[in-house]
């Protein structure tokens, strides 16, 4: 791995953070993207988890970011536990498939443990976070209301058995609930760039849309 500082990200990088964000993810999942949209909104979300928030950085440029949030999941008893989740994760283009996103999930895993959280729920492509020690939500009987177990919904239990088998409906931040209207217009304020159709979003379609059914 490039020899990369991972730090705290502070407030005189929010610009930079969402101009690398929006080059990780422009044009990956649709055409165009509204994950740096997300990242201005959870910025000022009071979900927001600012120690969690971590940047890669080489020679003075930020190349990575994880930005975490609070969730929360319920059981059947109405109990309620306060766990993580994260996203986005970017990387620049050029940077990526170089331990950059292993690093700053790594460093943040230990963080979380730190302060005392021991469960991260996350949505994502599972062949991205299986070897970072995600497993599918099934597994921990971790659902949607209505026994929905998404294929893209994981869990890592940054503690041994945190979860003890119950059924556990997951409610992840209001921050994550946005129009897309409102994210087209914030992206006029950056710099013009062309929305193309690409493979890898029919294949964030399919895993996106499908269930885990025993």
């Amino acid at each position: 791995m490039i020899d990369i500082v991972i730090r705290n990200e502070i407030k005189d990088d929010h610009r930079e953070v969402e101009e690398l964000t929006r080059e990780a993810f422009w044009n990956l999942h649709s055409p165009g993207c509204d994950e740096h949209y997300l990242v201005h909104i959870l910025h000022e979300h009071e979900d927001y988890i600012p120690e969690l928030d971590l940047v890669a950085e080489l020679d003075g440029k930020i190349i990575g970011n994880v930005i975490y949030s609070k969730a929360k999941l319920i059981d059947e008893q109405e109990n309620e536990k306060q766990i993580l989740t994260f996203g986005p994760l970017s990387v620049l283009p050029e940077y990526q498939r170089q331990g950059i996103g292993k690093a700053l999930l790594i460093q943040s895993f230990q963080k979380a443990v730190e302060m005392g959280y021991d469960t991260i729920v996350i949505f994502g492509n599972p062949g991205n976070y299986v070897s970072r020690g995600f497993i599918s939500s099934k597994k921990v009987n971790v659902c949607l209301g209505g026994d929905i177990f998404p294929m893209a919904m994981m869990v890592k239990e940054l503690k041994k058995s945190a979860l003890d088998g119950r059924k556990w409906f997951y409610y992840e931040s209001p921050a994550y609930e946005f129009s897309a209207e409102a994210a087209e217009e914030y992206d006029k304020l950056f710099a013009p760039k062309k929305k193309e159709h690409r493979a890898s979003q029919e294949e964030f379609y399919m895993y996106s849309h499908a269930r885990i059914i025993d």
